[in-house]
């Protein structure tokens, strides 16, 4: 094929794609897949990148802003909470409009909560005002679900774990990306200058839109993604991985931003001493989210979250010990090491997403999950196509829930601080949470049942 006929061939979207057929695979389907996950990680970066601005922003509020801590807290929840609602109706995006050309048009209108901010980010602006700006800058959380989605219908289930982590981890390090560029902006000019922080991204969002326009493509078979949508609704697993995914991305996203303002009001650490430190939890939870997928795709999905939930406890039972101690070193050191347990626990539970419905499609079809690349009559190729596209409108759902949990989080440090100017009852509510998720991740896939349908590769049992 002429480069010309790839190009268009691209422009117009995909007619054929199955990336469970392995000569297929092989042939071609893994370059393309391999070039739309590179950009779709560049422009889910970006996103991540102006939904994490207020999570820094807020380091830059000094005194003339007039704003208390809970106002701050307040001001980092409200992108939180609209990223989270927007996540349904972008991963319904992707069917209706093509995964290149949403991400196109997703990358593109994030200049909108860049520009508002750099317009109204000045003392004597009310605090009103502010919480809608920052309210904007939730669109940039919207991508995450979008993108999970397409890059899900790429690759065959052997390599989703792998590629939904590294799709995620590149997303999630915008947030680590952004803090550091707040720490380069506070050491050279300090709190003055916020708007020279926004001007960085700018460039940025064009570069993503821009790249998403050139390299990469639509997918053929997505157009009925609002049924697959009311069908998981009604699927009990689709409520148990949002509690699950509300426990690991909710942590990290909910740490993320609040990590800075944390060591501000419990700590009284200045804007760029706060800044110095809070890159570090972000970047480490990026890197270690492709690290769980891989393992879960290694020894199970279930497996690994679980055991992320128990080192999660024992992590917040530590922070607990820190805030009383008020020792700055362990509870910045903990800090670290539950961001990254939870960015591991990410990539866990979106490895379990489509395993779940890969080994009910084959139990529906009376084949073992082990007889998968076996499996080459035209009703298992359909019933597993019909599982892909569940397992993307369940990343949409659990998308949404679990960013809700960042808002909860930094809601939770608000009534924490105000009412007891202390951290703890805060990391007290958190431990009892993750022991309720590690009971839920064991009694629901990992209790030993009779055997109904099993996926050998992800540990994910399926009751009938």
């Amino acid at each position: 094929m002429s480069a010309a006929a790839k190009r268009g061939s691209r422009a117009h979207g995909i007619r054929y794609w199955d990336p469970e057929d392995d000569a297929f695979w092989r042939r071609s389907g893994r370059r393309v897949a391999m070039r739309n996950l590179a950009f779709s990680i560049l422009a889910e970066h970006v996103g991540f990148s102006v939904w994490s601005l207020w999570s820094v922003l807020v380091l830059f509020l000094g005194p003339e802003y007039g704003l208390s801590p809970a106002d701050k807290f307040l001001l980092v929840s409200v992108p939180t909470l609209v990223g989270a609602v927007l996540r349904i109706p972008y991963t319904l995006a992707v069917g209706r409009f093509g995964g290149r050309t949403w991400t196109v048009l997703s990358a593109a209108v994030l200049l909108v909560p860049t520009l508002l901010a750099a317009m109204y980010l000045r003392p004597g602006t009310s605090l009103v005002t502010l919480l809608l700006v920052s309210a904007v800058a939730g669109l940039g959380g919207g991508n995450f679900a979008s993108s999970m989605a397409n890059i899900n219908a790429f690759f065959p289930q052997r390599h989703k774990g792998w590629a939904l982590g590294l799709n995620a981890g590149g997303g999630n390090l915008g947030v680590a990306v952004t803090q550091l560029a707040a720490l380069a902006v506070l050491g050279t000019v300090g709190a003055s200058e916020p708007r020279l922080l926004l001007g960085v991204f700018i460039p940025a969002i064009v570069v993503a839109a821009v790249c998403a326009a050139l390299f990469m493509d639509d997918l053929p078979g997505n157009s009925n993604d609002t049924d697959a949508l009311r069908d998981v609704l009604r699927d009990a697993h689709c409520w148990v991985m949002s509690l699950l995914y509300l426990g690991t991305f909710g942590s990290f996203i909910g740490y993320c931003f609040a990590f800075g303002l944390v060591l501000q009001t419990q700590f009284d650490r200045t804007p760029f001493q706060a800044a110095s430190l809070t890159f570090l939890g972000p970047l480490f939870g990026s890197l270690t989210r492709p690290g769980g997928g891989w393992l879960a795709d290694r020894i199970g999905g279930a497996k690994v979250t679980f055991a992320v939930f128990v080192a999660l406890m024992l992590g917040t039972g530590v922070a607990v010990v820190a805030s009383r101690t008020d020792s700055l070193t362990l509870f910045v050191a903990d800090f670290i090491v539950l961001l990254a347990l939870a960015g591991a626990g990410n990539g866990s539970t979106y490895k379990m997403i489509p395993a779940i419905f890969r080994a009910k499609a084959l139990r529906d079809g009376g084949a073992d999950a082990g007889e998968a690349s076996d499996a080459g009559d035209a009703g298992t190729r359909a019933r597993l196509a019909h599982a892909r596209r569940l397992s993307g409108a369940l990343i949409g759902v659990t998308g949404a829930l679990g960013a809700l949990g960042g808002v909860l989080i930094n809601l939770a440090f608000r009534a924490s601080f105000a009412g007891w100017g202390s951290g703890v009852p805060a990391f007290t509510g958190f431990l009892v949470f993750y022991a309720a998720c590690a009971t839920v991740t064991w009694a629901v896939y990992l209790r030993p049942r009779p055997r109904t349908a099993h996926d050998s590769r992800s540990d994910v049992a399926v009751p009938v």
